[in-house]
Order: C-alpha cells, then structure tokens, then sequence
C-alpha cells in the first residue's frame, strides 16, 4: 500500500529444546485518528527503533519456550499484537505479524526425549524393569470383540 513505511525484520532464535528457528516479522506505520496529511511515513531512527523492538520481543518470546509453544504462541498471532503495542511509543503500527517461520537447525534424534513429550517416558521404564511372563493361548486366537469402548 502506498503513502506508508513497511518495516520487516528477521531473528534466529534457538528453542529451549534444541531447534533453532529463523522468524520474519512485518508490520507497516498507521496514520493517527485525527492526522491531515496523507502520508506517515517513519523516519529512519524510528524504523531502526521499531526492528530493534521486533528483534528483541521475537527472541524473547522464543528462547524462553520449546517448539511446541512457539507454534501455539503463533496461531492466535500473540507475538504481532505484543510488537504492535510495544512499538506504539514510537511509532503506531498495524498489520504486525509473523510472515514466517523456518527451522534451520533440528536437535540431534533422541528416542527417550520423544517418548517424554508423548508422554509415555515413565511407563518405558517400568516395563523394563518388570520381567514379562509368557501367555498360553491356542493356535489361531482372536480376542472377543468389544461392545464398547
């Protein structure tokens, strides 16, 4: 749109689990409620100000959470409404969002961690520890359907 600034910026921020994500942000200046001219236009001072802000509440809001809270925290698009309102002091913005969000780095596999998140980490080592006991059935066994579930 013209008569307006676009102001972007791009952030690597490593996860608290390991993944290391690279965020881009935009968001462009809005005119006052009782503003004459036709442009508003931020001045370069303001646009550095406004980045450095977006820069920092990305990083923040980030490396503070593991992958799957940053995607929970991106949906409602939470991160937007808490830079537009962190950067109203400099200048009024609207339309901020998370453009987009790549993963660069991954963490190594890890098998336990995963059973972690899923939930089923304290039950593998139950298992483990129990010995399991061989059970007798006939040649060709099918177990009884279930009414309900």
């Amino acid at each position: 749109k013209k008569w307006q600034t676009l102001i972007e910026a791009n952030v690597d921020v490593k996860t608290t689990d390991g993944y290391l994500l690279r965020m881009f942000c935009i968001g462009f200046t809005k005119k006052r409620q009782n503003q004459i001219k036709k442009t508003c236009y931020a001045q370069t001072t303001q646009v550095r100000a406004i980045r450095k802000k977006m820069v920092e509440i990305m990083s923040r809001e980030v490396s503070s959470n593991d992958l799957k809270e940053v995607v929970n925290k991106l949906i409602p698009d939470s991160i937007g409404k808490d830079i537009e309102k962190a950067c109203q002091g400099i200048y009024p913005l609207h339309d901020v969002f998370i453009r987009k969000v790549k993963i660069l780095k991954k963490p190594k596999f890890d098998l336990s961690r995963l059973m972690e998140l899923h939930g089923e980490g304290s039950s593998t080592t139950k298992t483990v520890t129990e010995a399991g006991e061989q059970v007798e059935r006939p040649e060709g066994y099918e177990p009884p359907v279930l009414e309900s579930v």
